[in-house]
């Protein structure tokens, strides 16, 4: 049933702390979590399996964490608590290799300080299905018989064996010897000191910056792009680093800037790990990119000879194609990439390893290793802003932008060529610049509406730093009047 408050959007509900997101509400969900694990036949999925609640380092996720395992374990339910704050990739993994039938985290991830949410993880170990999180909706509002004895509320070391899993993953005897300085930013979340850990015991030579917990995020939303991760730049060009790894809130998304300080955005980290993996790796399976993604992954994919699935945007996505093929790796425009032979989720810690990985490999910062991508697969630059817009005037830029055509001139004066509506409204556009560059990339501008919150996002990518300017301010304009 419907519920007021609680709508579960690309990745769990968010709410703001007090407002919306409250005690009674997060055991509103915690219920609706309990009630479908005791509807299900699945046996992969059987109540008695337990599940696992993890917390980053919110305002009060501990406490919510806490409220939501009482209420579970008062079903009848095992639940495996987490016992400190815990990466978001972390509780996945222990998720699957625990055998639970599912997992609760509770973050808001990359929101500000003042929100917290719940994430549904299923027992495979990633973000629960677009059918999944529509069937814990339907039990919202409903009550949930209490067992004879409440269950028994374990509380557990997730970090452990998932640190253990990452290390192996990720060549670090290569990293230990590659001679690189490397820049660290857990942005004051649950990444916090992990990293530095690992380079520390290998010897790997490090400058760490926001490693400590701070649910204020002073200065900052924990989100791993500019302006946010500016600091990091700075950090990397005064202690003379070669590359700068960030990870956002509940460390399950990746940032990163080269050795210059410049932002790397999630597109070309996604287009640097694929190129490694095909030309070092060889390993099997198709890939899968969000609708908002760089085109840079399709000439990537074509070089190799590799199958390439476009779907909607949210991690869900990614994981619904890992659970019906083999799947390379998947990821989303803000910086989540995962590994189907990893885990099917996003985790911010393995691929800041794995960058060191492709830089100790390739014997090269990485900046030289974008650079190099440019000059192969043409440039392609990138952009996007958010516009805080009532819902009223967000639906109506919407709707504006579904009644325009082929050959309309709307933005910067570029004609459209085509409209692609897979999630949200995508022009294609015949951009004069590309025709003077060889190899150029394809022209598009993308615009989305928030199902969650009253916020339009506005996505372009283009053939350099000055068309895609270009495109947002003309789109921004475009939402704005009426």
């Amino acid at each position: 049933m419907a519920h007021p408050v609680i709508k579960f959007g690309t990745d769990g509900w968010r709410g703001v702390i007090a407002s919306d997101f409250t005690f009674e509400n997060v055991r509103t969900a915690a219920t609706a979590v309990a009630a479908y694990l005791r509807a299900q036949k699945d046996p992969a999925q059987a109540a008695e399996k337990g599940i696992c609640i993890g917390y980053d380092s919110r305002f009060l996720s501990e406490a919510f964490a806490r409220a939501c395992a009482e209420v579970v374990a008062a079903t009848g339910i095992p639940v495996a608590l987490s016992k400190e704050i815990t990466p978001t990739p972390a509780l996945s993994f222990g998720v699957r290799g625990r055998g639970a039938a599912g997992g609760i985290m509770i973050t808001s991830s990359h929101n500000p300080a003042q929100w917290n949410g719940v994430k549904y993880k299923a027992w495979f170990g990633g973000s629960g299905s677009p059918k999944i999180i529509a069937e814990i909706e339907s039990y919202l509002g409903q009550a949930v018989p209490k067992a004879a004895s409440a269950a028994a509320i374990e509380e557990v070391d997730f970090i452990a064996p998932y640190m253990e899993a990452i290390e192996k993953f990720a060549d670090l005897d290569l990293i230990a010897k590659s001679g690189f300085k490397f820049g660290i930013d857990s942005m004051y979340g649950a990444g916090r000191e992990l990293l530095a850990g690992i380079f520390t015991r290998i010897g790997v030579e490090f400058v760490q910056i926001r490693g400590n917990v701070d649910p204020l995020f002073p200065g900052i939303n924990p989100e791993p792009i500019e302006p946010n991760i500016r600091a990091l730049g700075e950090a990397v060009v005064a202690n003379k680093c070669d590359a700068g790894l960030c990870t956002d809130g509940d460390a399950d998304r990746i940032g990163a800037v080269d050795e210059h300080g410049e932002f790397v955005d999630p597109h070309k980290i996604f287009s640097v790990l694929l190129s490694w993996v095909l030309k070092y790796k060889g390993w099997p399976g198709d890939v899968t990119r969000a609708f908002n993604t760089t085109k840079m992954l399709d000439r990537i994919c074509a070089k190799y000879g590799r199958k390439l699935h476009e779907h909607g945007i949210g991690f869900k996505y990614v994981v619904d194609f890992m659970q019906q093929g083999e799947i390379l790796m998947g990821g989303e425009e803000s910086g989540g990439i995962g590994f189907q032979r990893h885990l099917p989720e996003r985790d911010g810690l393995l691929n800041a390893l794995l960058l060191a990985n492709v830089m100790a490999e390739e014997k090269k910062t990485l900046g030289q290793l974008v650079a190099d991508l440019q000059a192969e697969y043409g440039e392609h630059q990138y952009g996007r802003i958010d516009l805080h817009i009532a819902d009223e005037l967000k639906n109506s830029a919407i709707a504006r932008a579904k009644a325009l055509q082929a050959g309309d001139a709307a933005f910067a004066g570029m004609p459209i060529l085509r409209v692609e509506m897979l999630d949200g409204v995508k022009f294609y556009l015949d951009n004069p610049e590309a025709k003077s560059k060889p190899n150029a990339a394809e022209t598009w501008l993308l615009l989305r509406a928030s199902g969650t919150e009253p916020l339009m996002r506005i996505y372009s990518e283009s053939c350099s730093k000055e068309s895609v300017a270009k495109l947002l301010e003309a789109a921004k304009k475009f939402a704005l009047d009426q």
